[in-house]
């Protein structure tokens, strides 16, 4: 019977080895990043892109996110340890942007380009407009849902 436990965990792990660990965020890291959008979980990005990020808040996509040294330490070395390490993030995306990564560009190959212009969703970067537990690092196809406010010619197809 232990021998069959081992067998079936030993699968379950492997079932998940490339996945990201959802790892609680650093009250910093949400409080200072979620105050502009979503605080991405760590393992959506490698080591050396949270390192270019971090390195460079003065120009963080168009807008100056500038922090004191002490909170650019505290939250870079947060990231970089939970980084993911995963064979879908091993290569680092076009200009460290999640949604260039070859992984989401897969994920969301069926979406319709004008969705990510509609005003209730913005843009690719808006990942809670569609996935209702995005601020808790779930990103599960059972919790898509129908972004309120998207023009309704966009629903056919839609699986919610």
């Amino acid at each position: 019977m232990k021998i069959v436990a081992f067998v079936v965990l030993a699968g379950v792990g492997a079932a998940y080895a490339d996945s990201p660990q959802r790892v609680a965020p650093l009250p910093k890291y949400q409080q200072e990043c979620a105050a502009c959008h979503l605080a991405y979980p760590a393992g959506l990005l490698p080591a050396g892109s949270w390192k270019r990020l971090m390195g460079s808040l003065d120009q963080h996509f168009g807008t100056d996110a500038s922090l004191d040294a002490a909170s650019v330490r505290e939250i870079s070395g947060w990231l970089q340890t939970h980084a993911g390490t995963y064979k879908r993030v091993a290569e680092e995306p076009p200009q460290d942007r999640i949604t260039r990564s070859p992984w989401f560009v897969r994920k969301h190959s069926e979406v319709d380009p004008q969705i990510w212009k509609q005003a209730a969703v913005k843009s690719a970067a808006n990942c809670a407009a569609c996935h209702s537990a995005a601020d808790k690092g779930s990103f599960r196809e059972s919790e898509i849902q129908f972004p309120k406010g998207l023009d309704a010619r966009f629903r056919r197809g839609w699986s919610d």
